[in-house]
């Protein structure tokens, strides 16, 4: 794989953000919810170093899995996404819902709202779910200081890259497919914030890494879990089924990279040339060669996931 740029901390998200209602409705059927262990991983990190459960807050909620699975934990819960088509979906999806559903930004954090703004000091637990990489984390963490309650809890996790589970048929030539296919068509199509899932967030900018530093948070707090899906089960909902070809065009399909890769080549999308159906072609072919049937290939991925957890400091 190439080796990523020098860190940036502030980076900006422009594929999402443009995405209309329409394309969020996709968005969320192609993405897995993240396991029921990981927002349990979450809430213990929280409440067994002094966090509260009256507020939480979704910052990059998208059509709100994350802030949906976590509400029922909190007496009052806010999703914010800087994209007015992920907001109006995430209202859709459950209209009776008491979450609160508003578009702002990480660098916000819903004090720019012009009815009932986000109030300092008012949010116990914020959390990010895959988003982080797309913040401008200097203003975050300033932003995040004032709204978090003393005690409250950052938390940032993501999947970083999904890898062939060695089970598959063919596994080792698959990842090496998949690998090169990456390296050829996509990775020209990277942002800054796609490096950061790669590595999984080993590079992404710390409170106390700023200049100058945002003294609120305390670095001797700062936990890094990486998940182990051996001890810890799997990091997404369903992540150990098997997904047939067509669920795979679609999952592989939401990610900004081939999103900005169909932005580029609209002439090419849903033929022969388009990248996906290229690669799809490429795991048939290597599925048969393993002796799968045609018409029975499925892809069955391995996570490695990691959360990150960052404290305000305590009064």
């Amino acid at each position: 794989m190439s080796q990523p740029p020098p860190n940036t901390s502030t980076t900006t998200e422009k594929t999402f953000t443009a995405y209309t209602p329409e394309q969020a409705k996709g968005y969320v059927q192609a993405r897995l919810n993240y396991h029921p262990n990981v927002y349990q991983a979450v809430l213990n990190h929280h409440t067994s170093t002094g966090g509260k459960l009256t507020t939480l807050l979704d910052i990059g909620c998208g059509p709100g899995l994350a802030v949906r699975s976590l509400a029922p934990h909190f007496q009052h819960a806010i999703g914010l996404d800087p994209s007015q088509g992920m907001i109006t979906t995430a209202r859709s999806l459950d209209p009776t819902s008491s979450i609160r559903f508003e578009v702002s930004t990480a660098e916000s954090l819903g004090s720019d709202l012009q009815k009932d703004p986000v109030k300092p000091g008012s949010v116990d637990l914020l959390v990010a779910s895959n988003a982080a990489h797309w913040f401008d984390l200097p203003k975050f963490w300033l932003a995040a200081a004032r709204i978090l309650k003393p005690g409250g809890t950052v938390a940032f996790w993501t999947s970083g890259p999904i890898d062939v589970h060695p089970s598959m048929p063919n596994a080792v030539a698959l990842q090496e497919a998949m690998d090169a296919h990456e390296k050829k068509h996509i990775e020209q199509y990277y942002a800054e914030g796609n490096w950061h899932t790669r590595d999984r967030y080993a590079r992404l900018v710390m409170p106390w890494s700023v200049d100058p530093p945002v003294g609120e948070f305390d670095e001797g707090q700062f936990v890094r879990r990486e998940w182990d899906d051996e001890a810890d089960g799997p990091f997404f909902m369903d992540e150990m089924k098997a997904l047939d070809l067509d669920a795979f065009e679609k999952a592989y399909g939401s990610a900004s990279p081939y999103v900005r890769w169909r932005e580029a080549h609209p002439g090419d999308v849903g033929t022969e040339r388009d990248t996906i159906k290229i690669l799809r072609a490429e795991i048939e072919k290597l599925l048969w060669e393993a002796g799968v049937e045609k018409g029975k290939e499925r892809l069955k991925g391995k996570v490695k996931g990691v959360i990150l957890f960052v404290k305000k400091n305590d009064l």
